[in-house]
């Protein structure tokens, strides 16, 4: 076996193994359990029948227990928004109606993503705010989750119109509340409280979002996350829905919590694949995140609870907060991060372990896409930036390869001189490779420089919402899923379905993408003569049509990347041992693969 068809070897072994590997770790996510069970009909499980303690509790946002219209049925204000629609209820003023306009559910589908849901539907998901009661207040005294507020000004909720709220309380305390809303996915809620009674009071406002249920579209993936997430001070923390559920038992509430001070500044909510709901306090403001979880109703809840505060007869209290609600888009989350006082809100887009890598790849596919305006084409270009990078790095292993073709004549030699001494075979190839100075590993080079940008950019692909549904030509028209077409129905042309996604048929009956990406990895073997031994033909000829299969069902803009960089690095590495004085005898070495196996092992590159 020659040095340069070894490293070959090694590399593409070293590049399958890193496949089988990744597979294994992140395989594909299982379709969602059709059998979760429907809690939407349970009984109010933020209801509670305790007695209000001295201090405001943990988790103290406990809406009255006095029996109050369903909230899908309280009377409701539009959210009408350029980018987002629902409705406000006005049973404990709660955002809990918001669908998105600029996403459909699919493809083929023409209903917009729907992000909160009221209490009483099936996966419940809304937002509370209030106040917790302390002292000798009790749950009537403040506002909660079931307190039907007045509407003191305004008909609707839009950018320029906010919603004014307004709740008198039987000891005489004046609740306020003005929800207002940008241009995109953020809600600014100011709560006021005046103390009209004739004694000091004293509690605390919060803000919680509540989930009932796990969402039952949960990928559950190991490469993306979902559940709670917050950032406490610089330190993001990020729970799974099995981290709920195994937090510290707490009996007296039939709860589970996890509490968390927050001294400065930070954020607390819950992350989807690609939409998000977070509780923002102001930038320096204290707060306590919580992390709930009720066993008895299966219910989520994250809290951000103020400061407690205590009123003297006749003093009032202002505070504000805000609340995200929407798509996890870059540009909007940065602009919120650098120009809206959100510290570490990029954090909140799952980059993972190669962060370091998939921010600038990210930051470059999107800077490059601004001006080609198609994420396909953009992905190409983002390639040929890639390769040129690396460009130095593949020169001097292309031309050591290069170079290694010019030794074969005195390898030969040496193989004859040494005979059966391989030690001494071996010590007078490394003393060639000196002479010569050739690096026999370089070849190998390029391909483990590949290994993790092809991993960071196969996770910005499946997390980044600028991927999804991102069309390029023709048939595709979801980058972030794999090529929709099949060979068994040979590519639409038959009158029937492509199988199933997911499915075994779905993985042997691979699309056009894969086809193309299995055909450049077999042109770039034919830039080197077949090796003689039969052991390393039998798999080099295999390799290509294996990786095919194994990356047939990848997103079908990582198979467009991996084309794009199989035909550049043919071209560089043509050109690059063509200027070392080698000339590849690619034609010669494809009909040489498809002559008898005794013709095939004459085969040779031209010089």
């Amino acid at each position: 076996m020659d040095d340069q068809n070894r490293n070959l070897l090694l590399a593409i072994l070293l590049s399958g193994l890193v496949m089988v590997v990744w597979l294994a770790l992140f395989p594909p996510p299982p379709p969602p359990d059709e059998t979760s069970a429907d809690i939407s009909g349970a009984e109010n499980p933020l209801s509670a029948d305790t007695v209000a303690p001295a201090e405001p509790a943990p988790g103290a946002a406990l809406p009255d227990s006095a029996e109050t219209p369903v909230a899908r049925d309280a009377p409701r204000i539009t959210i009408d928004t350029p980018r987002l629609t629902g409705s406000v209820s006005l049973l404990g003023g709660r955002i809990d109606d918001l669908s998105l306009r600029d996403y459909r559910v699919s493809l083929d589908d023409e209903e917009i993503v729907r992000l909160l849901k009221p209490e009483g539907e099936h996966e419940a998901y809304y937002a509370v705010h209030g106040w917790a009661p302390g002292g000798d207040l009790s749950q009537g005294d403040v506002p909660g989750a079931n307190t039907l507020w007045q509407v003191e000004s305004g008909t609707a909720l839009s950018p320029d119109r906010p919603l004014r709220l307004i709740w008198q309380s039987p000891r005489g305390l004046t609740f306020r509340r003005e929800i207002a809303i940008d241009d995109a996915y953020m809600f600014t809620i100011t709560q006021s409280v005046e103390n009209g009674a004739g004694t000091p009071v004293r509690l605390a406002p919060y803000g919680l979002l509540a989930r009932h249920g796990e969402p039952e579209n949960l990928k559950g993936f190991f490469i993306i996350h979902e559940g709670g997430v917050r950032m406490a001070d610089g330190e993001l923390t990020e729970s799974d829905y099995d981290d709920f559920t195994d937090l510290p038992h707490v009996p007296r509430e039939a709860a589970q919590a996890e509490i968390t001070d927050v001294s400065e500044s930070g954020w607390v909510g819950f992350t989807d694949h690609y939409w998000m709901t977070t509780l923002i306090p102001r930038a320096g403001q204290p707060f306590t995140a919580k992390e709930l979880y009720r066993g008895n109703s299966g219910l989520y809840l994250t809290e951000a609870r103020l400061p407690a505060v205590t009123l003297a007869p006749g003093g009032a209290e202002t505070v504000t907060t805000r609340l995200f609600a929407g798509a996890k888009e870059w540009e909007t989350i940065r602009a919120y991060e650098t120009d809206g006082g959100v510290p570490g809100f990029l954090d909140s887009i799952d980059w993972g372990w190669f962060f370091f890598l998939t921010k600038p790849i990210f930051w470059l596919l999107h800077t490059i896409n601004l001006y080609i305006g198609n994420m396909g084409w953009s992905i190409i270009a983002l390639t040929v930036v890639i390769k040129a990078a690396v460009l130095p790095l593949a020169y001097k292993s292309y031309a050591s390869m290069a170079k290694m073709k010019e030794l074969q004549p005195e390898m030969e030699a040496l193989k004859e001189r040494c005979g059966d001494d391989r030690q001494k075979l071996q010590q007078e190839m490394m003393k060639l490779y000196r002479d010569k100075k050739v690096n026999p590993a370089a070849g190998c080079l390029p391909i483990l420089l590949q290994i993790p940008i092809f991993f960071s950019l196969y996770k910005v692909i499946f997390v980044t919402i600028e991927l999804r549904h991102a069309e390029w030509i023709g048939w595709i028209r979801d980058l972030s899923a794999p090529d929709p077409t099949s060979m068994l129905n040979l590519f639409g042309l038959l009158p029937f379905a492509a199988p199933e996604p997911g499915s075994l048929l779905a993985i042997i009956s691979l699309g056009v993408l894969p086809i193309i990406l299995g055909v450049s990895m077999w042109m770039q073997q034919k830039l080197n003569p077949a090796p003689t031994d039969p052991t390393q033909k039998m798999i080099f000829a295999w390799m290509p049509w294996v990786f095919m299969f194994m990356l047939g069902g990848f997103s079908s803009g990582l198979v467009l990347y991996w084309i794009a960089n199989n035909v550049i690095t043919f071209v560089q590495q043509y050109a690059i041992m063509r200027s070392h004085g080698y000339r590849p005898d690619v034609f010669g070495n494809i009909r040489a693969g498809f002559r008898r196996r005794g013709d095939a092992d004459k085969g040779t590159g031209g010089k």
